[in-house]
C-alpha cells in the first residue's frame, strides 16, 4: 500500500483471505499531520464491528439501501429484496423481475418506493416499484400502472396487497436519478436537462390512498452533461466528468421575472473566453494537441458567470401554485486534468457527488391537539470526489469549502454520513471523520464559544480512524448503520475502451456512456458491515486519549474532539433514538465535555478558555471540577495552568449558587495568591467563598500588603473579614485608614462588598449590615455610586434596603428614601426623574396622611435639600399655614411637608392625576393619595392659592366639592 506522508505504517490490522472480516483489535497510535490543505491524522481505532453475507444468487450489478431495514440487489433482469435487522443474519424478503438490466438504482424512504433505470433492446425506461412489501412471492400479482394515470375504485382496492410499478415516460434516454431524503421528489438527469417528478398521494377513500408521481418541472441546463446528480428539498447537484454546480430552486416570482424564466447571459470576458475555447476546440481537435480549460471555482452570486444557462420550465398539470419559480446559483466549480495522467482516463474524473441533510425532529402541534412529526433542515452539505482527493462544503446561507480529504490511494467510491466518510480503495474500506455536526452547531448559534458553550472548530484537521483490508472492493453504499461492500477477487476485468484524450478534456463532448455491467463471474461477494454504535466508538476514543494524558499533548484534545462531535452528530436527529439510547449520549455529550473542560484547563494552550464553557456543558459543579485537580503541590511553588484559572475566576464571579467546603475554599485561596494575588479581594467577595476561614483569609491578604499590593480594595476586603472575626478594632483602623469617598470608589469596585445574590435573592453582607448601624450615610453614597457606575439597578437598590431594614414589599424604611433623595441630589438623567419624583412624594403623602414618623432619623432635612438640590424649590406661603396652623405638627410632620413642597406642587398632582388615569394595580392607592392631599390643602389653603396648585387638566366633577369646601369655609367658620 502507498502511503502519504503523515499516515502512520501499520495502520489497520489486515486478513489474509480474499476479503475478510474486519481484523482483531489492538492498540495502534496517531500518526503526524501531514502536510498542505486536508491534512489527515490516523488513529488505529475500531468503528466497523460485525460482518455478514449477503445471500444474492447472482452477482450484483446495482445495489442500493434504505429505510430501517431495507437492501436492494439488482443482477440482470431480477431484483433481490432483503430484511437487514440488526447484527443476524440477512434475510430475503422478497424478489421481482425488471423490464430490463438495471442501469441505475436508488430507493426513497420517503414514500417508501425503489427507482430503477432499465435498459432493454438498447432503450432506456424509468420506473418506479411501490408498495413492494407486499409481495410475497416472485409469481406475485403485480400492478403495472402509467404515471399520473387515474385509478378507478374497483380497482384501485386491489392494490393494497400488491405491488404495483409506476412507470415515467422521458422524451429522452434517463442518465442518472436522485431521490430527496425529506419529502421524496423524484429527479432525473438526461443529456442537457433535469426533470423532477413530485410524490403525489391519490385518494381512494378515506382509508386509502396510491402512492404516485407528477412531472412538476424541467430544468434545461445547457453546456453540461449530468454523470450523477443528487437532490434535497429544492437544492440540487449536479456533476459532469470534471465540473459540478449547485442550484438551489425557489418559490415566489421574483421582480419582472415570470415562471418561464430564461436568466441573461453574462456579457463578459469569461463568456467570450468559453466560446472562444469552444471554437478553438473544433479548429485544433487532433491527435497533436490537448485542449485544457482552467480549474475555476464560483461561489454564490458569481456561479452565475460560469457560463452555463439554466431555465426552469414548469409541467405541473395540477392547480395548485407553482412550488418552484425560479433558480438561484450557488456554486460551480470546473477540475482541470493532471496531464502527466492523461492516458489514465479513470483518474480525472469526478465521482461520488451527494447532497446530505442534517435535520432534527420535533413535534409541531398543527392543530393544537394532534402532533405531527415533521425534519426540521439544519443544514445541507454537498460532496464530491477525485481519484485521490475529496471535497466538503456547506452549502446553507452561504457555501464554505469545510473539509479537503487526501486519500493514501486512489478511492473508487465515498459515501458521506453525519458520522464518517466511508471510501473504499481496490483493497482498503476507509473511514474519516466529518465535521458536519460542528458546523450545524455554529450555524444554529453563531456566539458559539462563549463563555456559555463552545463546540470543536470546523477547521480542525480531519482524521482516518481506520483502514480496514478488504480484497477486491468494487462498490459500496450505506444506510443506517450497515456499510454494504461488493469485492470481487478476480482483478482481470474485462477492460473498457479508451477514449482519446482529447475528447475527454474536450468540453464539446457532452455525451455520456453507460457502464453496461460484465457478465457475472465467479469470485465475488456482497458483505454487510456494521458500524458499531456511537457509544461503544465514543467508549473507545475516550479510553484511548487517555495514554495522552500524562504527556499532555494536543493529540488528547483532538481525539476528545471527534469523541465530541461523534457524540453530538448522534444527537441532532434524537426522534431515532430509544429513550434509554438518547440518555445515554446526552450523559456522555456531558461527560465529553467533562474532559474536554480537564484538558482545556490543563494543557497550555492558546485556547485554555475554552475550559470554562466545557465544564458549564458538562454540568460539573466547580467542586467536582475541582476533585479533579491534580493537587501534588504542598507548597506554593504548584503551578497552575491558566485554563483552570480562567474557570474559576469567572465561576466565583457569577455567582454560583454553590458554596465550597473549606478546604477547597482554602485550596482556591492559595492558587489565586500564587497565580493572580490582585485577584484575590474579588474571590473573597464570592458568595461560593461563604466558608473560607477568617484566619486563613486574612493571612493571604496580609501577604499582599507585604508584597506592595496595598490598596482601597484590600483594605475593604480586610475589613469585612475582621468583622466575621469579631474584631472590630482591626475594622475601625481598617475602615478609618482612607477618607470615605475612597471607600465609596472601593465598593464600586467590588460590589459584592455589600451585596451578594444566593438562589437568586438579594443578601446584604454582614459589612453591610453593619455599615447601615454605624455609617449609613456611606451605604447609601456607595449604593449611589454602584448605580450610577451602571454596577447595580433601580429596582435591585431599592429591594436591597429594603431587604437590609428587614422590611416587606410595601414598607419603605426611611433609608430606603435617604438613598432616593441622594439619587435626586446627584442629578439623576430626566428620563429617571419622573418615577424619582413619584415615589418620594407618595411617600411624603402617606407619612403625612398616616401621621407617621421615619423609623430611623432621616440623613438630610428639607433646608439641607432645598440648598444642595435645584429640585427642591423655595418653600411656598401656605406651607407654612399648613405646618403653623397644625398644633399636634411634629418635627418629622413639618419636615415631610417642607420636604413635599419640594418637588412642586404643580409637578405632584398631574402626575399623581396622570397615573389614576393608567389605572392599574396601584389605582386605588393613588386615588386616595389624591383625596387625602386635596382634603388638606383645601382646609389649608386660601381659594386663590388652592386654584394654582391644581392641574391644569383634569375633571372638573372631581375637583368641584373641594374648590366648594376651599371657598365656603369662612363662611362656616
Amino acid at each position: 500500500m502507498t502511503r502519504r506522508p503523515g499516515l502512520a505504517p501499520g495502520s489497520g490490522p489486515t486478513s489474509a483471505a480474499g476479503a475478510g472480516a474486519p481484523g482483531a483489535r489492538g492498540p495502534g497510535r496517531p500518526g503526524q499531520p501531514a502536510a498542505g490543505a486536508g491534512m489527515v491524522q490516523l488513529y488505529n481505532l475500531h468503528p466497523f464491528g460485525s460482518q455478514q453475507v449477503v445471500p444474492c444468487k447472482l452477482e450484483p450489478e446495482r445495489f442500493c439501501g434504505g429505510g430501517r431495514d431495507a437492501l436492494f440487489v439488482a443482477a440482470g433482469c431480477k431484483v433481490e429484496a432483503f430484511a437487514v435487522a440488526g447484527q443476524e443474519l440477512c434475510q430475503p424478503r422478497c424478489a421481482f423481475s425488471t423490464l430490463g438490466r438495471v442501469l441505475r438504482l436508488a430507493y426513497s424512504e420517503a414514500g417508501d418506493y425503489l427507482v430503477a433505470i432499465e435498459e432493454k433492446n438498447k432503450d432506456t425506461f424509468l420506473r418506479a416499484y411501490v408498495n413492494w412489501r407486499s409481495k410475497r412471492t416472485e409469481n406475485s400479482r403485480v400492478c403495472i400502472r402509467m404515471l399520473g394515470h387515474h385509478v378507478e375504485m374497483p380497482v384501485s382496492e386491489s392494490f393494497r396487497d400488491q405491488m404495483s410499478i409506476v412507470e415515467m415516460p422521458l422524451s429522452e434516454a434517463p442518465l442518472c436519478i436522485s431521490c430527496c431524503p425529506v419529502k421524496g421528489d423524484l429527479l432525473v438527469g438526461c443529456a442537457n436537462k433535469l426533470v423532477l417528478f413530485s410524490l403525489k398521494y391519490q385518494t381512494v377513500n378515506e382509508e386509502f390512498s396510491i402512492l404516485d408521481f407528477e412531472r412538476s418541472l424541467i430544468v434545461h441546463i445547457d453546456r453540461i452533461t449530468p454523470v450523477e446528480i443528487s437532490f434535497c428539498v429544492g437544492y440540487i447537484a449536479v456533476m459532469s466528468d470534471l465540473e459540478v454546480l449547485i442550484l438551489k430552486l425557489e418559490s415566489g416570482t421574483k421582480t419582472g421575472e415570470r415562471v418561464n424564466h430564461h436568466p441573461q447571459k453574462p456579457k463578459n470576458a469569461l463568456r467570450q473566453t468559453e466560446e472562444d475555447t469552444s471554437n478553438e476546440t473544433s479548429q485544433l481537435e487532433s491527435d497533436d494537441f490537448v485542449i485544457c480549460q482552467k480549474p475555476m471555482e464560483l461561489l454564490g452570486e458569481q456561479s452565475e458567470q460560469s457560463g452555463i444557462s439554466v431555465t426552469l420550465e414548469s409541467t405541473g398539470l395540477s392547480d395548485e401554485k407553482i412550488k418552484y419559480s425560479h433558480v438561484q446559483h450557488l456554486f460551480y466549480r470546473r477540475f482541470a486534468p493532471d496531464i502527466s495522467f492523461y492516458v489514465l482516463t479513470d483518474d480525472i474524473k469526478l465521482h461520488s457527488l451527494q447532497l446530505l441533510p442534517i435535520y432534527q425532529t420535533g413535534s409541531l402541534t398543527s392543530d393544537g391537539k394532534t402532533l405531527s412529526q415533521e425534519k426540521e433542515l439544519l443544514s445541507l452539505f454537498c460532496f464530491f470526489s477525485l481519484p485521490h482527493v475529496g471535497y466538503l462544503y456547506m452549502i446553507v446561507k452561504s457555501v464554505e469549502l469545510m473539509s479537503i480529504y487526501q486519500y493514501s490511494e486512489k478511492a473508487q467510491q465515498a459515501v458521506l454520513t453525519p458520522q464518517f466518510l466511508h471510501v473504499i480503495t481496490s483493497n482498503n474500506l476507509q473511514c474519516f471523520t466529518v465535521r458536519c455536526s460542528a458546523a450545524v452547531a455554529r450555524e444554529e448559534d453563531p456566539y458559539m464559544d462563549t463563555t456559555l458553550k463552545a463546540c470543536p472548530p470546523v477547521s480542525m484537521d480531519v482524521c482516518a480512524l481506520r483502514i480496514q483490508l478488504f480484497i477486491g472492493l468494487r462498490a459500496l453504499c450505506h444506510f443506517r448503520n450497515h456499510i454494504v461492500l461488493l469485492t470481487k477477487a478476480d482483478t482481470g476485468a474485462i477492460p473498457e475502451r479508451r477514449e482519446s484524450p482529447k475528447r475527454l478534456l474536450s468540453r464539446r463532448d457532452t455525451s455520456v456512456k453507460m457502464k453496461i455491467p460484465p457478465v457475472a463471474e465467479t469470485g465475488w461477494n456482497l458483505y454487510i458491515v456494521n458500524t458499531i454504535s456511537p457509544m461503544q466508538l465514543y467508549k473507545e476514543m475516550v479510553d484511548y486519549s487517555n495514554t495522552y494524558k500524562t504527556v499532555k499533548t494536543q493529540n488528547c484534545i483532538h481525539l476528545l474532539s471527534e469523541a465530541h462531535l461523534l457524540v453530538r452528530a448522534a444527537l441532532m436527529d434524537a426522534s431515532q433514538l430509544e429513550p434509554e439510547e438518547k440518555e445515554e449520549l446526552v450523559a456522555a455529550f456531558k461527560e465529553s465535555c467533562g474532559h474536554l473542560g480537564d484538558c482545556y484547563s490543563r494543557l497550555d494552550t492558546q485556547h485554555s478558555h475554552l475550559a470554562l464553557p466545557y465544564y458549564k456543558m458538562s454540568g460539573l459543579s466547580m467542586a467536582e471540577v475541582l476533585a479533579r485537580v491534580d493537587w501534588t503541590g504542598e507548597d506554593e511553588s504548584q503551578k497552575y495552568e491558566r485554563g483552570l484559572i480562567f474557570y474559576i475566576n469567572h465561576s466565583l464571579y457569577e455567582n454560583l449558587d454553590e458554596e465550597l467546603s473549606e478546604e477547597l475554599a482554602a485550596k482556591v485561596v492559595k492558587m489565586f495568591h500564587v497565580t493572580e494575588p490582585k485577584q484575590l479581594p474579588h474571590i473573597l467577595c464570592s458568595p461560593s467563598m461563604k466558608n473560607i476561614n477568617p484566619l486563613t483569609a486574612m493571612r493571604y491578604l496580609k501577604k499582599m500588603d507585604t508584597s506592595g499590593f496595598s490598596s482601597i480594595l484590600v483594605t475593604l476586603s480586610k475589613a469585612a473579614v475582621a468583622l466575621k472575626m469579631g474584631d472590630l478594632d482591626v475594622y475601625r483602623n481598617e475602615m478609618k485608614s482612607h477618607p470615605e469617598m475612597k471607600l465609596v470608589c472601593g465598593f464600586i469596585l467590588e460590589p459584592r462588598l455589600l451585596i451578594q445574590h444566593r438562589k437568586g435573592q438579594i443578601v446584604p453582607t454582614e459589612l453591610a449590615t453593619h455599615l447601615k448601624e454605624t455609617q449609613p450615610g456611606l451605604l447609601v453614597a456607595s449604593v449611589l455610586g454602584l448605580q450610577k457606575n451602571s454596577k447595580i439597578g433601580i429596582e435591585e437598590a431599592d429591594s436591597f434596603f429594603k431587604v437590609l431594614c428587614g422590611k416587606d414589599e410595601d414598607t419603605i424604611p426611611q433609608l430606603l428614601v435617604d438613598f432616593w433623595e441622594a439619587q435626586l441630589v446627584a442629578c439623576l438623567p430626566d428620563s429617571a426623574l419622573p418615577e424619582l419624583f413619584y415615589k418620594l412624594m407618595s411617600q411624603y403623602i402617606w407619612r403625612l396622611s398616616q401621621r407617621q414618623p421615619p423609623d430611623t432619623t432621616p440623613l438630610r432635612t428639607a433646608e439641607d435639600l432645598i440648598n444642595a438640590c435645584s429640585h427642591y424649590g423655595l418653600i411656598y406661603p401656605w406651607v407654612h399655614i399648613l405646618i403653623s396652623s397644625d398644633p399636634l405638627a411634629d418635627k418629622n410632620y413639618t419636615e415631610d411637608l417642607s420636604k413635599l413642597q419640594t418637588l412642586w406642587w404643580k409637578k405632584l398632582l398631574p402626575e399623581l392625576c396622570q397615573r389614576i388615569k393608567c389605572g392599574g394595580e396601584k389605582y386605588q392607592l393613588h386615588l386616595s393619595s389624591l383625596k387625602e392631599t386635596l382634603s388638606i390643602v383645601a382646609v389649608e389653603l386660601e381659594l386663590r392659592d388652592f386654584l394654582n396648585v391644581l392641574p391644569e387638566d383634569g375633571t372638573a366633577a372631581f375637583f368641584l366639592p373641594y374648590l366648594l369646601y376651599c371657598s365656603r369655609k369662612k363662611s362656616l367658620s
